[in-house]
């Protein structure tokens, strides 16, 4: 379906255009920078939600089928025709939901940045080119798009960080996450790039059209070399094990919005690149791999929840804990079923807008106590009731309570492993057969539900209730109009998911099910190869014999 209107374009590209702006501002008119930024932000939620219901409301004459079936408000240009290169954005199901994900999520750093006194403009200016870094991996069909807007998204992330962020480890964490990110995207890109050259021997031109490489099929020996540095590249970013630790430190040291930014956006654009560049265009890969990748996951989220069990530094008790929540997502496409993949992309939603509230919770409090360590805090739900109410749901939300969109993710991501030991895979990475442990992941991994409630209520008990001393806070302001509205925002979002599913989950599925069907045609493949081998097997066995 052709657009008629460049919706996609306008969200992705109006936050460059007021980053511009901005920057063009004199320095005293600071005011009118936020108001700005805030006008960009609030037309690209705006738009973003158009694009949703006008896909929700498209969903029954979906094929699903190939990717290029679920595409919708499609947008095409030449670029660079003697490369393959165009302009070329689209949204499937998941795609769409993220782009809204991410519009909610921008709007609401803006309105907590909006006290902001230190040089607003370039704040506003530099933040504005993320959220657009962000919308245009999600929106891109091309992949030499996909990955311009990557690395869009990670650079200004090393400049906000640097000047605005916490001065204890603002320049080191800084450094971390970006030679971190820059070095996982350079990987994958060599790995595209490898496979770009290997299409025509596909009888494919050679493109950059992700339509096209969505069909494509790459022989089994390429498949299994390159899907790893494809999808590792862009599976730091997700903050899978081992790579993850540049995630806590970036946490701690960036400013409440571009925290908001980076764990409820930045890091579902690292899963989301890994599952659309890695598992769909290399499903027999995925499937030799997955099974050992699973068990990455399951330390994810296993010694995250640990770790975030020992923080004081409510930063990094997030911060950790996003690196467990965001291990369930990969686990979910590591079940390489419909029932994971749908339950990981609600992950990535409930996650995103969670640890967005966490943040913009955690911010309110370090701006008027001037600390994070829950070894100071005590009593703080006597003057800050809208942000103990609200961190007190994202903390149910976290630890799976049953009518919130934790639960509505978790629990499909669990179904989907265990019934991903139904399959009986030959060939695997280590000959690691799904059927002989996926369920024992699903079991294991479920204790981090246990722990992920004992920090949070942890956390609660010791930040919010307790003895209050108004001796030794001098700077309690009360919470602004804007701040309730925030988090109003995010809460109504968590508890909307959790009663009624219906209004995300046919969008992700719609989104998610060409990927399924090619993972599942590759299981095929591998049980029938496994077939063959163990047939020949038992033949030269007969012949040796007799």
């Amino acid at each position: 379906m052709e657009a008629q209107f460049p919706f996609l374009s306008i969200i992705t590209l109006s936050p460059i255009l007021a980053a511009v702006v901005i920057l063009l501002l004199p320095e005293e008119r600071r005011e009118n920078a936020r108001m700005l930024a805030l006008a960009a932000m609030i037309l690209g939620l705006a738009l973003s939600l158009g694009v949703y219901i006008g896909y929700y409301q498209s969903l029954s004459g979906m094929q699903g089928v190939l990717w290029s079936d679920t595409l919708l408000f499609v947008e095409e240009a030449k670029w660079i025709p003697s490369l393959g290169i165009g302009y070329i954005m689209g949204v499937d199901g998941l795609s769409a939901t993220l782009v809204l994900l991410t519009a909610i999520v921008g709007v609401g750093g803006t309105l907590i940045s909006w006290s902001i006194d230190d040089r607003p403009r370039e704040f506003f200016a530099f933040f504005m080119l993320l959220v657009a870094g962000v919308h245009g991996v999600f929106v891109a069909v091309d992949g030499f798009l996909l990955f311009f807007f990557y690395e869009l998204a990670v650079l200004p992330m090393y400049v906000m960080i640097v000047i605005w962020g916490w001065k204890e480890r603002r320049e080191y964490a800084a450094m971390k996450l970006t030679l971190y990110l820059l070095i996982g995207s350079f990987i994958s890109f060599i790995a595209f790039l490898v496979l770009y050259f290997k299409l025509p021997e596909q009888g494919l031109p050679m493109t950059f059209d992700l339509r096209v490489w969505a069909e494509a099929n790459f022989p089994f020996d390429v498949q299994v070399i390159w899907f790893m540095p494809l999808f590792l590249g862009f599976a730091i970013l997700a903050g899978l094990f081992p790579f993850h630790n540049w995630s806590p430190d970036g946490h701690v040291a960036a400013p409440t919005a571009v925290s908001m930014i980076h764990a409820g956006v930045l890091m579902k654009l690292g899963a989301y690149a890994s599952m659309r560049v890695g598992i769909q265009i290399l499903p027999e890969g995925t499937v030799f791999w997955m099974p050992f990748i699973i068990l990455l996951t399951l330390i994810n989220v296993i010694y995250g929840s640990f770790i975030a069990m020992r923080q004081t530094d409510m930063k990094y008790l997030i911060g950790y804990s996003s690196v467990s929540h965001m291990g369930l997502v990969s686990m979910g496409f590591a079940a390489m079923n419909l029932e994971g993949f749908v339950g990981a992309s609600i992950q990535m939603v409930s996650h995103g807008v969670m640890t967005a509230l966490f943040f913009s919770v955690v911010g309110m409090v370090y701006d008027r106590a001037h600390t994070r360590s829950m070894d100071e805090l005590s009593g703080m739900g006597k003057v800050f009731q809208w942000p103990m109410v609200a961190f007190i749901l994202g903390g149910l939300v976290s630890m799976g309570m049953p009518g919130l969109s934790g639960f509505i993710a978790e629990f499909p991501i669990f179904l989907g492993v265990w019934s991903g030991g139904d399959m009986s895979l030959a060939g695997t990475a280590f000959n690691l057969n799904p059927a002989n442990y996926y369920p024992w992941i699903a079991i294991v991994s479920s204790i981090a539900i246990v722990i992920t409630a004992a920090y949070v209520l942890r956390a609660v008990g010791i930040v919010f209730f307790g003895d209050y001393d108004p001796h030794k806070w001098h700077d309690m302001r009360p919470i602004l109009a804007i701040d309730k509205a925030t988090l109003v925002g995010f809460c109504v979002i968590l508890v909307i998911i959790g009663i009624f599913p219906s209004v995300i989950a046919p969008m992700v599925e719609a989104g998610v099910a060409p990927v399924v069907n090619r993972l599942e045609t590759a299981q095929q493949a591998a049980n029938f190869m496994g077939a063959a081998q163990t047939a020949a097997t038992h033949l030269f066995a007969w012949l040796g014999g007799a």
